[in-house]
Formats: structure tokens, sequence, C-alpha cells
């Protein structure tokens, strides 16, 4: 078959480098199956095009806009996804390797797509927190607010995971609202060629918000400003030399990285060898050793096991890895494929005689080549470190690879230290059934761990085990791991905005963020529940009548409801209550009373009452008080074209004028 040449991505179009091509082999057989280069490449008129021709384009969306963008690009991959599959046998990566790196990030996208539509305002700007009161009578406030970043994201990604590694960072990016330039490891950037193709075909994305480099980045990083953001996954000694760039220096550019680290998977001390943690460790360590050849930056290197079980656990694992066929990727029965090349597979073997220093080897023959000896196949390798307190190399080498080594503890604390001798790790996982020594180990390695999965007989069928960065959750860690996070929900949003504090007054920060808060300048009319979705301006409010709340109303919700507290219902327990001095309302019943304040009974364009957020009993209020609500639009969504979300300010005070209740109602209204 004739090596195909990819082409960069730049510019609004397709570029094949004009020189020196480089040959990337076939993982399986060693033919060349590709040819790429990015010489002749303006790097920055690349940044340029993306600054002046998608950001102001992204800017002007809503984060709601980029959602369903975000879904958009989701269903196009997944209507060509069996064409990334046939190219991902090529990087070695058996149909289970490859539904890992393309239906996971397919997920990403579409888990992205679908919080941002559920969890961010149909706005361009993002609040953080809650108004912060900066004077006496409120009229200067305070407020944080995200907004998007005016640069550019350059993403240099892994060659592990071609598909995921991209998509993973592009969900956040766009849905904050930034342009993209993708540089892929070049060992497999054939496949993300292809997914970045099926996007671009698309055409549901702003020109220049998506462009890709399939070579070297030449000096892009010289174009970087402080509206940049850089993220990077691979190795410790790269990330370290992106850091230290100039241009990331002078202009302080984020920097997000998510390196490679030595995770390590704990066997709890309470574990028996019939225990069902017991067989669930054995299998995820396996697991975690053959996925992708052991080429996850989220793979166990490390199993910490109670020193009287080494070799229950370690027999355990050789029975179970004799079982793994290695083969042909294609063919349905391999359980483990290729490394990715053979110089990788050179490298896995030229660390594991560095682990060898402080360890045995145990099981597999790191120089055998199994099934094809011009692909880059090798065995696993399991070892074994008697003293691993003494030891250095098992804590500080990584062979990126079908690798991992075993170890024991005496006690909880050594199992927690030879945890964090690994400097910072992306995650580990426990398997234990002992919840003490669970937050034992959580408050004496957490700061070392990025994610800790904790993995049991109650977990274990729903759990997507210790190896899955899952998009709800942050992908990252400390130390070795890279200090860095990516996903994490909205959370990963963040990395590409900026948070910046307002001040001023209710009436100029509600302008700003579209959202009434307490003094801004009010509207009224007629009811407010006769209005449909698009005919509520934020600050529309109604203030209600004043009702009596008499000793026999509280009785008689006691009474009807079944709610007979004393505070209620004992004039002289409730005397002695600190906070009452005597009968009070149930605060329910302040909620029910509100609601037959302000509900209009007619048929209208309010559909439905969904929920209350944030409520507050701030005082109580006793037989003979009055209340009265002021019902304020506080903001909107719309959810679909003819329905949407009303959030009203509710605030619910006393015949003094003081608030005694407080909370967000939530409604559905006909657009």
């Amino acid at each position: 078959m004739k090596p195909i040449t990819l082409q960069n991505f730049a510019e609004g179009r397709w570029i094949a480098g004009s020189g020196g091509m480089a040959e990337l082999r076939s993982a399986v057989n060693g033919d060349v199956v590709a040819l790429t280069s990015s010489q002749g490449l303006d790097f920055g008129a690349m940044m340029r095009f993306a600054r002046e021709q998608a950001a102001s384009t992204l800017q002007a969306m809503t984060f709601h806009d980029r959602a369903k963008m975000l879904k958009a690009l989701a269903e196009a991959l997944t209507a060509r996804k069996e064409e990334l599959y046939e190219l991902s046998y090529n990087t070695g990566a058996t149909k289970a390797d490859s539904w890992i790196d393309i239906d996971g990030g397919i997920g990403t996208f579409a888990v992205y797509q679908s919080k941002g539509r559920r969890e961010l305002p149909d706005e361009r700007i993002l609040i953080d927190g809650n108004v912060e009161a900066l004077s006496r009578n409120g009229t200067f406030q305070g407020l944080h607010v995200y907004t998007s970043l005016q640069g550019v994201a350059v993403h240099i990604n892994a060659f592990n995971f071609p598909v995921w590694g991209m998509l993973e960072k592009l969900a956040p990016t766009f849905l904050a609202g930034m342009p993209a330039i993708v540089k892929p490891a070049s060992a497999t950037s054939y496949l993300t060629e292809a997914a970045v193709r099926i996007m671009i075909e698309a055409n549901v994305l702003p020109r220049g918000a998506l462009q890709l480099i399939v070579g070297s980045t030449g000096d892009l990083f010289d174009h970087l400003t402080s509206q940049d953001v850089v993220s990077f996954t691979g190795s410790a000694s790269t990330a370290a030399k992106l850091r230290a760039h100039p241009a990331i220096v002078r202009e302080s550019v984020r920097f997000i990285a998510e390196q490679d680290s030595l995770n390590a998977s704990v066997l709890g001390p309470d574990v028996k060898a019939d225990s069902p943690e017991f067989d669930l460790f054995i299998k995820e360590v396996a697991k975690e050793m053959t996925v992708k050849a052991g080429q996850k930056c989220t793979a166990i290197r490390r199993g910490i096991v109670p020193a009287h079980l080494l070799d229950v656990v370690q027999d355990a694992l050789k029975a179970r890895l004799e079982k793994v066929t290695i083969g042909d990727p294609r063919d349905e029965a391999t359980r483990m494929g290729a490394l990715v090349s053979t110089s990788q597979r050179n490298d896995v073997r030229e660390k594991i005689k560095e682990i060898a220093a402080d360890a045995s080897i145990v099981y597999g023959d790191p120089n055998a080549a199994p099934f094809n000896e011009k692909g880059a196949f090798m065995s696993p390798v399991l070892l074994r470190c008697e003293r691993p307190r003494e030891a250095r190399a098992v804590h500080d080498v990584e062979a990126f690879g079908p690798v991992a080594t075993l170890m024991p503890y005496g006690n909880w604390a050594e199992a927690s230290d030879l945890a964090n001798r690994g400097k910072g790790s992306l995650v580990m996982s426990v398997f234990t059934y002992d919840n003490a020594f669970a937050e034992d180990l959580v408050l004496d390695s957490g700061s070392f761990h990025g994610r800790i999965a904790f993995i049991d007989r109650d977990s274990a069928k729903e759990s997507t085990g210790h190896g899955s960065p899952m998009p709800h959750m942050i992908h990252g860690g400390p130390g070795r791991a890279g200090g860095g996070e990516e996903m994490g929900g909205i959370r990963g949003v963040k990395h590409y905005m900026q948070r910046t504090a307002l001040q001023g007054s209710p009436r100029v920060l509600s302008a700003i963020t579209h959202r009434y808060m307490a003094g801004a300048p009010v509207s009224s009319g007629e009811h407010p529940f006769r209005r449909k979705f698009h005919d509520l301006p934020i600050g529309y409010q109604l203030k209600t009548k004043a009702r009596e709340i008499a000793l026999d109303d509280i009785e008689h919700f006691a009474h009807f409801t079944g709610d007979t507290f004393y505070a209620h219902m004992d004039e002289e327990a409730a005397r002695a209550n600190p906070l009452f001095g005597g009968r009070v309302a149930h605060g329910y019943l302040i909620l029910a009373f509100a609601a037959g304040l302000f509900v209009d009974p007619d048929p209208g364009p309010v559909l439905a009452n969904y929920g209350l957020d944030n409520l507050r009993f701030v005082k109580p209020v006793k037989p003979g008080d009055s209340i009265q609500v002021a019902l304020t639009v506080k903001d909107k969504t719309l959810r679909k074209p003819d329905q949407g979300e009303v959030r009203w300010d509710v605030v619910v005070t006393n015949q003094n004028g003081e608030q005694v209740a407080g909370y967000d109602l939530l409604t559905m209204n006909a657009a």
C-alpha cells in the first residue's frame, strides 16, 4: 500500500510540507504508512490567522452556541469513526484500545456539550461565585467573572492517544471560546490528521478555529503572547524545555502540562487472597499493563501490596498475564497489540534495564519479539522489588510500555510512603474495603496524586477503573505529573479564560452580566407569570401584598403535614431555644404562603415550577408577623426553541422590612 502524504491545515487550507519528509511506519509490520513534514509553514501567520479570523467569532458566540458546535462535531466524528478505526490498527492498537481513543474522545465532546448547556449560561460571561458586599449600603459591590482569553490555544499531544488526546483538549478550549492549533506526536499523526479532516468537513467550525501541524513546530512558540495557552502532554524532559522557552517566560504564557508519571496501585492491608478486592486488583494491574500495550500515561507502574501477600499476588499476576494473546491487532483474539514503534520498544527495553538495578524480572522476556519481528511487539514484563524503601530506580524510572513492578509494605504508613515516592502522579488506585485505611491514605497521600480511585466489591461493576480519565473529573497531577489539570468538567473550561474581579454599583454589574443583583434598577407591569420568556426583561419585579401568619395557621400546618416539631407547637420549649425565644412558623409554611402571594392561578406561559436553589431561612417568623414577597427575574436561559428557564430572585420580608427567607425559584416558561 502506497504511503499517504499527510497535510497540515493552516490558514484555512490543507498544505503539504515542502520537504524533509519523515517516514511514519506501521507498528504491526514496519511498513511505511505515511509521510509527514511541516516545512514551509508560516507559523507566525497561523497564529495571526487564528486571532484575527476565529477568536472574535468564537467569542461572539455564547456558551450554548459553542456547546451546540461540539455536539455537531461529535456527531460528524461518530458517523465516520470506522475510518479512524481502520487507520488506528497501524498504531498497534486493538479494537478495544481504539475504542478508548476514538469513542472515548468523541464521548468527551459529548459530555462537554451537555455540561456546557446544562451548567453554563447562554451568555458570553461566566460568573464565578457570589456577589461580595464592599460597602455598608450596597451601592458598591464586587463580583468575579470569567471571559475568553483573546489568544490561541496551542496543543502539543502525545503519540498514545492521537484522537482522545486531541479532543479532550479541544472540548474545553472551544467551549471557552478560543481557537486552537493542534500539534500531534508524529508517530501517530496520520490518525489525528484524519480526525481533523472530519471536523473541518463538518463545516461547523468558524474559519481559523482549528489548525493542524503534522511535523515540527518551528518558531511557533516565538509568536506566543500573554493571551495564549500552551497545553502539553508528554515527557517531563520535553515539558521542562517548553516551560523554559523565552516567550513563555517573558509573556507569562499559561502552560498546562500532563506528564507521564509512576502511578501506583495499592492493595489494602485488610485484603486476603480470597477477598473480592484481591481478584479486582489482579485484573486491574494486568489490564493496565496490557491495554494500549501499557502506553498510557495513567498505567499502573508500581503495585504496592502487603508483604505477606507478595508471593500470592505475583503468582496470580503471572497466571493472568500468561493468558494474554499478543498479535495482529486486527485479530479479534488478540488482547495486546504492538508498541507504537520499534524505537519506542527499544526505549522500554533500556528503561527495564535501569529498573532491574532495584528489581528482578519475574515474568516476561523484554528482549523477545513475539508475533512479528518487523513490528514493535514485546511481552508484558513484571518485576519484583524486595526492598522498595531502599530503592531508587523503581520510583524514578518509567518504562512506557507493558511493564510494572511489585513491591511489599508492612503497614499503611509504609504503603503511603511508597506511593508518594513517585513524587507526584496522575492517579493512584486503592483496593480495600477498610474505610479507615482509605481515609488515612487520602490524608497522607492525597497531595501527591491528581486522582485517587477506590475500587471495591461495591463499585467494581460500574467503576471505570484505574486508568480511565473521565471528562467530569480533573486529569493531571502534582510534581512529576506536571502540576497541571485538564478536563474536570467546567473546571477545564476556565483554564482558557481569565478571571477578573469587577467592582461597581449593582446597576452596572447587572448590566454587564445580564443577571439581576439586589439594588439594581427594577421594572414592573402586568403580573410576570402572564409574560412569555422573551417578554420578561432581567430585573422585572412583582411586589406582593402582605399576609399575616396567625397561630392557627402554624398549628393547622403542623397537623396537616405531621411536622409537629416543638419549636412550632410548644411555647415553653420554644422559648428556651436561644434561636427562637418562642413559637415560630415552619420554614416550609413560609415558602407555601410566599408562593400563594405571587402565583398567578390562571393558565399562562409558566409551564412548570421545577426547583428551588440556595434556600435560606434568615430570621424566624412568629405568630402575628406578616410576610411580603419581592419576585424578580434574575436571569434566563433558552432551553428549547419554544421553552426557556427563568431564574427568579425571591426575597421574603416581614412587616419591618427585614428579610426572613430567600431563594432562587426556577420555572420553565413558554417562549
